[in-house]
């Protein structure tokens, strides 16, 4: 099979052949059709990442697919089966060994881009708004990344919540595209005063905050008492130091979220999560942005979009055949 493996830290990964790999007890191998790119592909492959997979490994977290072969003991899932599954690595090869656990049946009419693109980028934004900020009708709500895979997520699903969405993001291009999704109002990530401008809106109750740096502390000056920061990550590179003093004032709440780690731990509201969102798909009340289609052998164009903030919401790599 093909892979585009990562075969040491430092080093770009390459398209490569290698023998397809065999499922252990309690895993299933999948034929991969479709892989979603990630700003922790990005991360993974330059070994920063929270989790570090053994080398050679071949990156992309999550992967729409059929069953090719069962393991023993997988008794819920049958040969030919459409999955989707966050697997945490090997998305881009034709095949992959996943855990059966975490796999998921695709409803019949979904295509495998957009199953592909669904998992971490829905799953991601429906838990941090519902189970961790508990996001309410008529709250203000800020994003920032607005345009990109995960941020674009949570302007759509919290406008389809009743909250008020602000969307910070770079140029007009991208604010469009969060303007589209559902944001109310717009903020161009380049210009002066963003605090004052999130003030002059009213302030802000929930930040669904991916960039850090410079964003997060507009945010969390912009905060209302009782406001919620879920701090999703940094793609802006600045991991921001935290005023105590602020938090006690205000009473707010500075909540730290990693939506794979609950697998780990908790694994319930996820599956809940992830069930209510394919309903949401199937009843048409969400649609995937994917603003690339790569192949394969040019999935290094695929993480370059990312590395480059030139793609909008998800990029998605197919597979031959």
């Amino acid at each position: 099979m093909k892979a585009f493996q990562l075969q040491e830290l430092g080093a770009p990964p390459a398209l490569v052949e290698t023998t397809a790999p065999a499922p252990a007890p309690g895993e299933v191998r999948l034929r991969v059709a479709a892989c979603g790119l990630n700003f922790a592909d990005l991360l993974m492959v330059k070994g920063t990442y929270q989790e570090s997979p053994p080398l050679p490994f071949a990156p992309g977290m999550e992967m729409a697919g059929t069953v090719d072969a069962l393991g023993e003991g997988v008794t819920h899932l049958s040969l030919g089966q459409r999955v989707v599954a966050f697997a945490g690595y090997g998305g881009l090869a034709e095949m992959a060994v996943v855990g059966a656990d975490r796999c998921v049946p695709m409803p019949d009419a979904m295509p495998m881009d957009h199953a592909a693109a669904f998992i971490v980028a829905y799953g991601t934004s429906h838990l941090a708004l519902t189970h961790r900020a508990a996001l309410q009708p008529g709250e203000t709500l800020v994003v920032t990344g607005a345009a990109g895979g995960v941020g674009l997520t949570a302007v759509e699903l919290g406008a389809k919540m009743g909250a008020k969405v602000i969307a910070i993001a770079r140029g007009a291009d991208k604010l469009k595209v969060a303007q589209e999704a559902g944001a109310h109002h717009l903020i161009d990530a380049e210009s002066e005063d963003i605090k004052g401008q999130l003030k002059a809106l009213g302030g802000i109750d929930v930040a669904y905050d991916v960039v850090g740096g410079d964003l997060f502390d507009a945010c969390f000056r912009a905060a209302k008492p009782q406001a919620r920061i879920i701090v999703v990550g940094f793609a802006g590179g600045g991991v921001p130091q935290i005023k105590a003093n602020h938090l006690l004032v205000k009473n707010i709440s500075v909540i730290g979220y990693y939506w794979g780690g609950y697998l780990a731990f908790d694994a319930a509201p996820l599956t809940r999560s992830l069930t209510e969102l394919l309903s949401m798909y199937e009843a048409g009340e969400i649609h995937p942005h994917i603003s690339h289609h790569i192949p394969l052998e040019n999935a290094a164009e695929g993480l370059d979009l990312l590395r480059s903030r030139r793609s909008t919401g998800k990029v998605v790599v197919t597979m031959a055949g």
